[in-house]
């Protein structure tokens, strides 16, 4: 990913990245190593959640500032009635976060919460096609052009759809994301 950043000119020259493989549970970095963290989607996924969390704070230094994201209840509750497989297979989606309850568990990790948002709601109708469709089911023409439609307007943004997505992002969007910081006294 950082590769074909650096080669479109979208990252600095003098970044640096580098791929290491970890344990959310066990992260192999210092204490306090990190002005930012992006937790993109994981805590759905991870058997104890507040473990996962902890890590967080653990990695972030003090006035550090993190960004969770998870499914959004109402897109995430209907792609779970619309198809059993999407949420038991292995490494699936254990759990649906209201927001309340990702805030109160960030909170009680000792994170300060910040604002909120939600983003994706294009992508919240393409799930519930695939669920409805079968998960694995990418050859079902339906699933197929509406993916086409979302790579077409994820490479070419046009005005229409990012309109579009910013007036449904509060009703249908497919993350939620909210902001929070480790204490300066953490």
């Amino acid at each position: 990913m950082f590769a074909a950043m650096r080669q479109e000119g979208e990252a600095p020259a003098e970044a640096r990245a580098e791929t290491v493989k970890g344990d959310a549970l066990d992260m192999p970095f210092d204490n306090d190593g990190f002005d930012r963290v992006i937790a993109a989607e994981i805590l759905e996924h991870v058997p104890h959640d507040t473990a996962a969390m902890a890590e967080l704070f653990r990695v972030l230094r003090p006035g550090g500032i993190a960004a969770v994201t998870v499914p959004s209840f109402l897109p995430e509750r209907l792609c779970w009635a619309l198809s059993e497989e999407y949420h038991t297979n292995e490494g699936g989606h254990i759990r649906i976060y209201t927001r309340a309850e990702l805030e109160a568990k960030l909170r009680a990790t000792g994170f300060e919460i910040g604002p909120h948002h939600h983003a994706h709601a294009l992508h919240a109708p393409y799930w519930w096609i695939k669920c409805a469709v079968g998960t694995d089911n990418d050859d079902h023409p339906l699933a197929k052009a509406y993916h086409e439609m979302l790579v077409w307007d994820m490479l070419k943004a046009p005005r229409a759809t990012r309109i579009a997505e910013r007036l449904l992002n509060p009703v249908i969007g497919k993350s939620v994301v909210v902001y929070v910081r480790k204490p300066h006294t953490a």
